[in-house]
């Protein structure tokens, strides 16, 4: 059985800082009513003494009668300190304790002091001390103590303290119970993460967590989620490169071996059929060398062992070149090639290869997906970027697809993929290098009616202006 670790750990956290919480209200409470208690009883027993000591000034004869009574009603002890060294106790005590008279504290009370102190007797239970001077005429010899039992407040404080633990226990298996149950249902999340991360390590990228809430775990859920699509999907389109890849490779291949064979056997009739199968071999080792050309590219973008070459240059005069190479391809297919070029568009830095090459997968992807309709190059300006853009009139890009279309290995049209040809290639590159350049791509699409490219480059603070009508 697996232990649940963050249940566990999340559990005692909260309950280490409950029991803390617990302890430190306990105490704050016992300590308010110890105070709230002891300061009754002194300011009691300092009211009582007041009395006491008014009885034992007055020199009358019924004066001890009087403070024997008092003390009885009062429930306090009464230690009165003759100015002969005699004590008499109230009410009457045969053996009393007089552990608690100090030689210090009788001698500030002669001196015309009060003491106040806490003591405690031979049973360990607590008891309070006044002691206050007596004055019969001008003698300050006498003294009086009185003592008042702590005992009454003592109990009700253990009766306080019991009540409290028994509060805190209850409130404390009460917060058990709702940690261990709270512990477990945040932490749920948390295992099922974790068992899911276990399966995508093992290569089960097709499972996924079942998010119900929103909070920061939500999110955290949501992005292993994206995660495992991403995942899911880089396979499926490696796989789907390797099968198209060796199928581009293997057929171009076999046209060259199956060709220079025959010719290679003289098995040719006549020098047109000669010149055919030489035309074949080379159109095939053309297409062969652009696959190889792409994966170089490609491998060199990943490798960060491209540099360019960036100067400021005529988007106009590559876009002609461009266009130019590829005009045959369009009139093979019947499409009409435009060119819409605003007068006056300034000149941006960038490398003139790479741009080229940029426009030409551009342009021959457009060529690739459209079977009927136009090819369409726009370059205009505007305050802030150059705007170029290659519309087509072709198949259209689904809007599911449109978010990975610039993914290496990533295909179109998956089952006429042979049919269009191309690797997946061409469009992560032309989005590497327009990013590499500064720029930024754009992609529209309707199925059916075509898609648009469009690359925008911001204006540089010192620009030169100029163009080619």
């Amino acid at each position: 059985m697996t232990i649940n670790r963050i249940g566990l750990k999340l559990g005692a956290a909260v309950l280490v800082l409950m029991i803390v919480v617990l302890v430190s209200s306990g105490l704050a409470v016992d300590r308010l009513f110890t105070n709230f208690y002891d300061a009754q009883m002194k300011d009691n027993t300092q009211e009582v003494a007041a009395h006491f000591v008014t009885m034992a000034e007055s020199n009358d004869t019924s004066s001890q009668s009087m403070i024997r009574a008092f003390a009885k009603f009062s429930s306090v002890r009464v230690f009165w300190l003759t100015d002969e060294g005699k004590i008499l106790t109230f009410p009457g005590e045969k053996q009393p304790d007089l552990s608690f008279i100090r030689a210090r504290d009788t001698e500030r009370l002669h001196s015309g002091r009060s003491i106040a102190f806490q003591n405690y007797d031979r049973h360990g239970n607590r008891f309070y001390v006044i002691g206050k001077p007596v004055r019969i005429g001008k003698n300050t010899r006498s003294a009086i103590y009185i003592v008042s039992s702590m005992k009454k407040i003592d109990d009700s404080l253990q009766r306080l303290r019991n009540l409290l633990m028994l509060s805190g226990l209850g409130a404390f298996l009460l917060a058990l119970g709702m940690i261990l149950i709270m512990s477990k249902l945040l932490s749920r999340p948390l295992l099922q993460m974790q068992q899911m991360t276990n399966k995508m390590a093992k290569g089960n990228w097709e499972t996924r967590l079942q998010v119900r809430s929103r909070d920061e775990i939500g999110m955290l859920g949501h992005s292993i989620n994206d995660l495992a699509a991403s995942l899911q999907r880089y396979r499926d389109t490696r796989r789907a490169f390797f099968s198209n890849i060796s199928h581009e490779l293997r057929t171009p291949v076999t046209y060259l071996q199956g060709y220079a064979k025959v010719l290679k056997d003289g098995l040719v009739d006549s020098d047109k059929e000669k010149k055919q199968y030489l035309s074949i071999i080379y159109q095939e080792s053309i297409r062969l060398e652009h696959l190889i050309n792409d994966l170089f590219a490609l491998s060199k973008i990943e490798e960060g062992q491209i540099k360019l070459n960036m100067e400021w240059m005529d988007l106009k005069t590559t876009i002609k070149t461009a266009v130019q190479k590829v005009k045959l391809k369009a009139e093979e297919k019947r499409l009409s090639l435009q060119l819409d070029l605003h007068d006056h568009v300034p000149l941006i830095r960038g490398d003139h290869k790479r741009m080229e090459q940029v426009l030409l997968n551009l342009l021959e992807n457009a060529i690739r997906y459209t079977e009927k309709g136009s090819v369409l190059v726009r370059l205009t300006t505007t305050k802030e970027a150059t705007v170029l853009s290659v519309s087509d009139t072709g198949i259209g890009i689904s809007e599911e697809e449109l978010p990975y279309i610039f993914e290496r290995f990533y295909r179109v049209e998956k089952s006429r993929a042979r049919e269009y040809g191309g690797t997946g290639l061409g469009l992560s590159i032309v989005k590497k290098f327009v990013e590499m350049q500064g720029g930024t791509v754009r992609i529209d699409s309707q199925i059916g009616v075509g898609t648009t490219f469009t690359l925008i480059f911001t204006h540089e603070k010192k620009q030169k202006r100029g163009g080619m009508s």
